[in-house]
């Protein structure tokens, strides 16, 4: 006599069900965020220490971008940030410093900019890396649904 165990054999549909979904909601993110990305025709600036010239199109491109953006912009702004930017045009302001405040305030807004972008670029970044984990669960509960169909084949059963 045989008997095959039914919930092993549910779960063990469900598992690569799910798996296959989420392999295929993985790649299908990391291939549209790579689309979107390359569509802007953005490139790492030469002065980049991470991956140079390089068309961004992927996590570390996306990365070395941000932090070159970063980089000039803090340049730009002689080191300070959009925070320390809006006390010193306080500052300005209270001191009757229009020429001050107008500098100030220019190099707040690319300090602003520059935040915003590289914001954007992180949000692609974050992407890639909840994709690749959405692959990873996905071939994991492959493997969890083919356990469990294993569990679920007949097993020979003694009558006595």
């Amino acid at each position: 006599m045989t008997k095959a165990s039914g919930p092993a054999r549910l779960v063990a549909v469900l598992c690569i069900i799910f798996g296959l979904v989420a392999i295929g909601g993985g790649v299908t993110t990391w291939a549209m965020v790579t689309t979107q990305l390359s569509a802007e025709n953005i490139t790492v600036p030469k002065d980049s220490p991470l991956v140079p010239g390089a068309k961004v199109q992927d996590p570390i491109s996306a990365y070395a971008q941000a932090e070159i953006i970063n980089h000039h912009a803090l340049t730009a702004s002689g080191g300070k940030t959009y925070a320390e930017l809006g006390t010193m045009i306080t500052e300005a302001k209270n001191a009757g410093d229009t020429a001050k405040v107008d500098e100030l305030t220019a190099a707040r807004n690319t300090m602003m900019n520059a935040s915003f972008l590289r914001a954007s670029l992180f949000t692609s970044v974050l992407a890639y890396g909840v994709s690749l984990l959405v692959i990873g669960l996905g071939v994991m509960f492959l493997f969890l649904g083919w356990a469990f169909g294993s569990l679920a084949k007949p097993k020979v059963v003694s009558a006595a």
